[in-house]
């Protein structure tokens, strides 16, 4: 199982909308090396959602439930997509402050490459993550 951050501006799809929906395709993304991690993605793998914008949190978890497959709203074939599913909200949203200011963090792709929409994260960063959610 592979970890991953999903970047979202709240205000077009956010963590609650995810949990309202319970799924949805995780579409959107056009950033080369984005759309490298999308094909990567198996069912099972869990994502961190994180609000960008004036958030800059990460608020939930979901969970891949598709292999990749290519967006059926664009006749892109490069264009990947995965669907999801909401797992929970974190009860305590981490900020990317509370991130950037610990140094178990350094080289997290989330502050190395901050403009990256889909991020790996590792097993030790999930877990630290988690812990600053109070999970």
């Amino acid at each position: 199982m592979a970890y991953w951050l999903l970047k979202s501006e709240p205000d077009v799809y956010s963590y609650a909308d995810l949990d309202r929906d319970r799924q949805t395709i995780w579409d959107g993304v056009n950033n080369n090396l984005a759309l490298k991690h999308i094909r990567t993605m198996q069912p099972k793998d869990l994502a961190l959602i994180y609000h960008t914008g004036d958030e800059r949190r990460a608020m939930g978890i979901a969970e891949v439930i598709s292999l990749p497959y290519v967006d059926p709203k664009l006749e892109d074939p490069k264009r990947a997509v995965v669907d999801v599913k909401a797992v929970r909200s974190l009860p305590q949203p981490v900020t990317l402050a509370q991130i950037k200011q610990d140094p178990d963090f350094e080289g997290f792709d989330l502050i190395r490459i901050s403009r990256l929409s889909v991020v790996p994260v590792s097993e030790e960063h999930w877990q630290k993550i988690l812990k600053l959610a109070n999970i």
